[in-house]
């Protein structure tokens, strides 16, 4: 906890420095509705205090909503999107169907929002970016000042979401690759990663890791095997935590797993299995105030993926569907 606090300490007194250099960055402010909705802040921890009360995982949901967001088309939004009948949207993509949640919890926060500022002030991306801070943060881990002024997708495409997010069975390789498409370097690639430290996974995602893989503590696959079968079915939807021994606290035993082979996932596994980064994952592993530190620079530089600022895109009034 000491280690966590003082990489928050560290975070928030360097953070104005790292939001001056890109240029992707200087499009966002973290001083954005200081004059059009300067309640926004503690509406949207309001609403993740208690979401996250009522089920300490609902954390996890929203920090992974806002990757899937972020690495489809960047962070506009469009993650939130329902299907209809002229949109295929991201939410029924492959590495999104049964598995992404979270979204009722935008839904409250937005209302509140709205009922509290202008209605179209206040972008479902930006809402969405607060929230993932808050969830990390109230699980533990650091706190850092959102970089906001993006605006919201008008559209978006299942396409998209199954070409650009990772696949739970990617090399190290591939995970470099995919980050470093998004303008994220190794070790954002893995300081990202550690967000398994809270959250649970599907079975269907880890089902050929325990049962296929070597590189795996085998009374760590022996006891994922009881809750998910070796055939597709069943047993699909059954969850394991991403982090065998704190799943609902923000720390860096997600780390510590790697180097004892309790990677849940495949890809978890490859951060710390004879190849580029491995490095990374033992500093982390042995120094949970690096993970904080460097998680909070990721973060920033993967929230400015590619927003819709100025008279792109739109504010909507329904986060699921254009208005």
């Amino acid at each position: 906890m000491a280690a966590v606090s003082m990489a928050a300490a560290v975070v928030l007194a360097t953070v104005a420095s790292l939001l001056v250099v890109p240029a992707a960055v200087a499009q966002l402010s973290t001083s954005f509705y200081s004059g059009s909705c300067a309640s926004l802040e503690s509406i949207v921890r309001s609403g993740m205090v208690s979401a996250v009360q009522q089920e300490p995982r609902m954390g996890a949901s929203i920090l992974r909503l806002f990757f899937h967001d972020c690495f489809v088309n960047g962070c506009d939004g469009s993650v939130l999107l329902d299907d209809s009948s002229t949109l295929t949207g991201e939410k029924n993509a492959g590495p999104n169907v049964n598995s992404l949640r979270g979204f009722e919890v935008i839904d409250a926060i937005k209302s509140r929002v709205d009922a509290a500022c202008n209605p179209g002030t206040v972008s479902c991306a930006d809402i969405l970016a607060v929230a993932a801070r808050d969830g990390v943060n109230l699980l533990g881990g650091p706190t850092w000042a959102v970089p906001l002024g993006r605006r919201d997708a008008r559209t978006t495409t299942q396409a998209a979401a199954n070409s650009n997010l990772p696949s739970p069975s990617s090399s190290a390789a591939t995970l470099i690759s995919s980050f470093a498409s998004k303008g994220l370097d190794s070790r954002d690639m893995v300081a990202l990663s550690g967000a398994h430290t809270i959250g649970a996974a599907r079975c269907a995602s880890f089902r050929s890791r325990v049962y296929n893989d070597t590189n795996i503590n085998a009374g760590f696959a022996t006891r994922r095997r009881q809750v998910c079968g070796p055939q597709s079915g069943g047993t699909d939807g059954n969850l394991a935590p991403l982090d065998a021994f704190s799943s609902v606290r923000f720390d860096n035993g997600y780390y510590r797993n790697l180097l004892s082979r309790f990677g849940l996932l495949h890809s978890d596994q490859e951060l710390f299995n004879g190849g580029p980064v491995d490095s990374i994952a033992q500093q982390y592993a042995g120094n949970g105030g690096a993970f904080s530190a460097d998680f909070v620079t990721a973060m920033i530089k993967m929230g400015n993926i590619s927003p819709l600022t100025g008279s792109n895109g739109e504010i909507r009034n329904n986060c699921r569907i254009p208005n």
